[in-house]
């Protein structure tokens, strides 16, 4: 059930004979019984079928009145109206029982003052006990929907927050399409512009890989086993545009293939090894992609020898960023991405994220905890 639909249906009152009314009303007719039992000289059995009958309409009259009626003056509260007819309840109750109590023939109850005795001994401890046990338990009652109202509203600010990080984590995967392709066109208009003979080929190999890519942009969870087909389609296409300045190798264990990551994540390290690391190297270079799993946590190396990090830059362009902050949506503070200078020159990505078998869930912030 929706968390909304929850909030809004109130608390269904409780059966009028439930087992923990039924209980709490033995118990109680017991106490009140023996509390009785010193001036009682008609048996102990009738005294508890008395007490336990005058709790019993005592009960009814509560349960009914919970009830009943549907809708009330905005001037009156069910809890006076609950209360008001527990209260009434006793002295009616009590005035029957020993009506019915009296054997043919014989005078009214109050005339004998033995009986009239009991009579005011009832009527007075059901008055004290029966109002106020009704009050404790519609305070016991409000209490209980205070908490099921809190816990609702805490599960409905949970789901609205997890639509709104997964509304985002989709903004976010919706920039990294039109910024990938932009990237791809331009590199193509570059081979068309200098006239090589490259360029047919190179559109047809680029036609290709959009259809297997393009699909995958909206997702919102892939694996590092076709994140690896996305690398290798896009690094043999670079390939085809710069045959002599770029060569890669990709090292992707066996067991990190089925884990699970956010779409595009590997290809981002990748296309920005590309674009700020060998695209402005003369010599070109070298990307070698590294993906383990260790224990718990996927552990993934991209590293080029190209130019390396500008002085005074970050060297993050807007596919890292992009990357960097999706990958927060997804899983808060569980995942970094690192970027560092590499030795002998080029720069390193590294990223670190939990190694998962199912597919990725944004974090969402535990509802407000509320008491039993």
């Amino acid at each position: 059930m929706p968390a909304s639909d929850l909030a809004a249906r109130p608390t269904a009152p409780a059966p009028l004979l439930g087992w923990k009314r039924v209980r709490f009303l033995l118990i109680t007719s017991l106490v009140c019984g023996l509390m009785l039992s010193h001036n009682w000289t008609s048996g102990l059995p009738s005294l508890f079928v008395r007490t336990t009958l005058i709790g019993l309409v005592a009960m009814l009259v509560f349960g009914l009145f919970e009830r009943w009626p549907r809708r009330l003056p905005v001037w009156a509260a069910r809890w006076v109206w609950q209360v008001v007819g527990v209260a009434l309840s006793v002295p009616m109750t009590t005035f029957t029982i020993y009506v019915l109590a009296t054997k043919d023939g014989a005078p009214p109850f109050w005339e004998v003052p033995a009986r009239l005795q009991g009579f005011v001994g009832f009527l007075g401890l059901g008055l004290l006990v029966a109002p106020w046990t009704a009050l404790a338990a519609l305070v016991r009652q409000k209490d209980a929907l205070a908490r099921h109202q809190r816990l609702a509203f805490d599960l409905q600010r949970s789901e609205l927050e997890r639509e709104a990080i997964g509304a985002r984590l989709h903004l976010m995967q919706a920039q990294v399409a039109p910024h990938f392709l932009f990237n791809t066109l331009a590199n193509v208009q570059a081979l068309v512009d200098t006239g090589s003979p490259k360029a047919p080929a190179l559109l047809r190999s680029l036609i290709a890989y959009l259809r297997a890519a393009v699909p995958r942009l909206h997702e919102r969870d892939t694996t590092f086993g076709q994140e690896l087909e996305l690398v290798r389609a896009y690094l043999e296409l670079m390939q085809m545009r710069i045959p002599d300045r770029l060569q890669f190798t990709l090292h992707v264990e066996q067991e990190a293939l089925a884990l699970h990551c956010p779409p595009m994540t590997l290809l981002t390290l990748v296309e920005n090894a590309v674009r700020h690391g060998i695209d402005p190297s003369e010599e070109g270079g070298k990307i070698e992609v590294h993906v383990v799993r260790e224990d718990r946590r996927c552990r993934v190396r991209v590293r080029d020898t190209g130019v390396g990090l500008r002085q005074g830059s970050t060297g993050l362009g807007t596919g890292l960023s992009t990357l960097r902050e999706r990958l927060r949506l997804s899983f808060g503070d569980d995942a970094t991405l690192r970027l560092s200078a590499g030795e002998g020159g080029g720069a390193v990505a590294e990223l670190d994220l939990p190694a998962l078998t199912e597919p990725v869930s944004p974090p969402v912030p535990p509802p407000t905890d509320a008491e039993d």
